[in-house]
């Protein structure tokens, strides 16, 4: 305090102000403390979708909660659950916890994987700018624009793999750019380390491994000449590949056919058939629909603002000549979903339906979201560029932000709800449920086709024969009427495994339609011969 001797007048000079010792306080815990808010803000997320019911809406995320119960629990239990089309690694971190009742039916198994991805994209997000020099303010406001996005919000909640595959491709991009920035070769490791995650978890990532290894190749070379480019590129192929080899191998030893994930009949390939015979394959061959398609979803699940942010942003960030070449190459790794969504559309390999494009109903919408840490990066970057606009950058946003969480304008919510990712089985489970629970006796089903019946009936996977079941799954189709009380499967319909397997069987005819439902059939055996139906496991681990 001082006191001027000429008049009255007293002043305080404090060291610092408020909002400055908040800077301090960020500048040297910031990371842990943007850790601390989002998770908080993943556990609220989590505790309002599930209390909403939407938590659980997407049949999706019920199979991959059904399939790694079935590796703990089941008539035949074991590692050979994992299946051979969808990567293992969120359905092995799955079943960590999956064992557990009420971490299976409120599909907290699988949220928590999601949750823990959502706090450290968030981290990871802001650790980038940083790195980059970007200030306090910009880092800030990136973290903002990813962690209020509901359709973020919404999938940190559920047991869906977007999370995880976002949190793995955004870790080897950061540890890329640290790379090209200070030359450690423990980053190149790091994100080889990471690229296999992603290799494990979707296959956007094995693009991202092809995406990494080319820049990654022309960056060395450009550098350090052909000698070293070879020596350090067979060290990253050998980590980053080694998720990928590995899945060439598990469908080798289990289904004897290392291409099984791709060919199979339950392959993608197989399921695009359908929609292709259809002529509902919309951006097959067509670069631009393909292009169209991955945009609007881009849009939908980003807000058109903050799209248009984010693409003035990146070239801004492309022009700056303060950033190193290289630096630039390798942040474009944050950007590769973008190329592997259109290139998968146009092979035919992919299918996504946008509301009002192509066809009046949401499909995959979700995918537009993989782009999203890199859009919040950049602009992070803008804002910490563009100082003058950056209140306006911030207004129009908290206004967007606003008026989504009033509206729920979330894309990902629609299409779990009233699009053709979501099922409403309620009807077939709710019957199951009332009808089997207090009962012994098997249900003969196909997990393919009805994974979400058998997750929301609430019974327990033991009482289910299903194509994973082995010895069990080949009895109950040749003479169902000896083992399965009741048969659930879409009659007529040969896509239905159970329907195929089981349409010309002669104990078919020992049942009884008891309900007919939009998603599927319900059989009950006929009274006369349920006495001799089997209703408890006899054949252990019989293959």
């Amino acid at each position: 305090m001082k006191i001027a001797r000429d008049s009255l007048t007293i002043s305080f000079e404090l060291p610092f102000t408020f909002m400055e010792k908040c800077k301090v306080l960020l500048d040297r815990r910031g990371e842990r403390i943007i850790a601390l808010l989002l998770f908080l803000i993943s556990i609220a997320s989590f505790y309002y979708y599930y209390n909403n019911g939407q938590g659980l809406a997407y049949n999706d995320a019920r199979s991959h909660l059904d399939i790694s119960r079935r590796v703990v629990e089941g008539l035949k239990p074991g590692l050979a659950q994992i299946g051979s089309v969808w990567l293992p690694l969120p359905h092995l971190l799955n079943a960590l916890t999956v064992w557990n009742d009420f971490m299976w039916h409120t599909g907290l198994s699988g949220a928590v994987v999601s949750m823990v991805s959502f706090v450290y994209c968030g981290v990871l997000i802001y650790k980038y700018l940083k790195s980059l020099g970007v200030g306090m303010f910009g880092r800030l406001f990136a973290c903002s624009i990813f962690t209020l996005n509901l359709n973020v919000l919404y999938l940190s909640a559920t047991a869906m793999t977007e999370l995880p595959l976002l949190a793995a491709m955004t870790a080897a991009s950061y540890h890329l750019m640290l790379w090209y920035k200070d030359n450690n070769l423990l980053d190149m490791i790091k994100t080889a380390l990471w690229v296999m995650v992603s290799t494990l978890i979707r296959y956007d990532g094995w693009f991202l491994l092809v995406f990494i290894f080319a820049t990654l190749g022309m960056g060395i070379f450009r550098k350090r000449g052909k000698v070293e480019t070879e020596g350090k590129l067979i060290l990253f192929g050998t980590l980053a590949g080694y998720g990928v080899i590995l899945w060439f191998l598990w469908n080798l030893l289990i289904f004897k056919d290392p291409l099984y994930f791709a060919f199979g009949p339950f392959s993608a390939h197989e399921q695009q058939k359908g929609i292709l015979s259809a002529g509902e394959l919309f951006t097959k061959g067509n670069i631009y629909y393909s292009f169209l398609a991955y945009f609007y979803a881009t849009l939908y699940n980003t807000y058109s603002f903050i799209t248009f942010m984010a693409i003035l942003g990146f070239s801004v960030f492309l022009v700056d000549k303060k950033i190193d070449k290289n630096i630039k190459i390798a942040s474009l790794a944050l950007i590769s979903p973008f190329f592997f969504n259109i290139i998968a559309l146009y092979l035919g390999h992919s299918v996504l339906f946008v509301y009002g494009l192509f066809k009046d109903t949401w499909f995959n919408v979700r995918y537009g979201m993989m782009l999203v840490t890199g859009m919040a990066v950049f602009i992070g970057y803008l804002v910490d560029k563009v100082k003058d606009l950056r209140w306006v950058f911030v207004g129009v946003f908290s206004l967007i932000t606003i008026f989504a969480f009033i509206g729920k304008d979330a894309a990902t919510i629609d299409d779990a709800l009233i699009g053709a990712s979501g099922k409403n089985v309620s009807e077939v489970s709710s019957w199951i449920k009332k009808n089997a629970t207090s009962r012994d006796g098997f249900i003969l089903i196909s997990a393919a086709s009805h994974d979400a019946i058998i997750f929301s009936s609430g019974l327990p996977m033991s009482r289910f024969i299903h194509e994973g079941t082995g010895k069990y799954w080949e009895l109950a189709t040749e003479n169902p009427q000896n083992w399965a009380t009741w048969i659930i499967l879409r009659t007529n319909d040969m896509s239905d495994w159970t329907f195929r397997e089981i349409a010309d069987a002669p104990g078919f005819k020992q049942y009884n339609l008891v309900g007919h439902y939009p998603f599927a059939d319900i059989y009950e055996l006929k009274p006369e011969v349920r006495s001799k139906v089997i209703t408890e496991p006899i054949l252990g681990k019989l293959k």
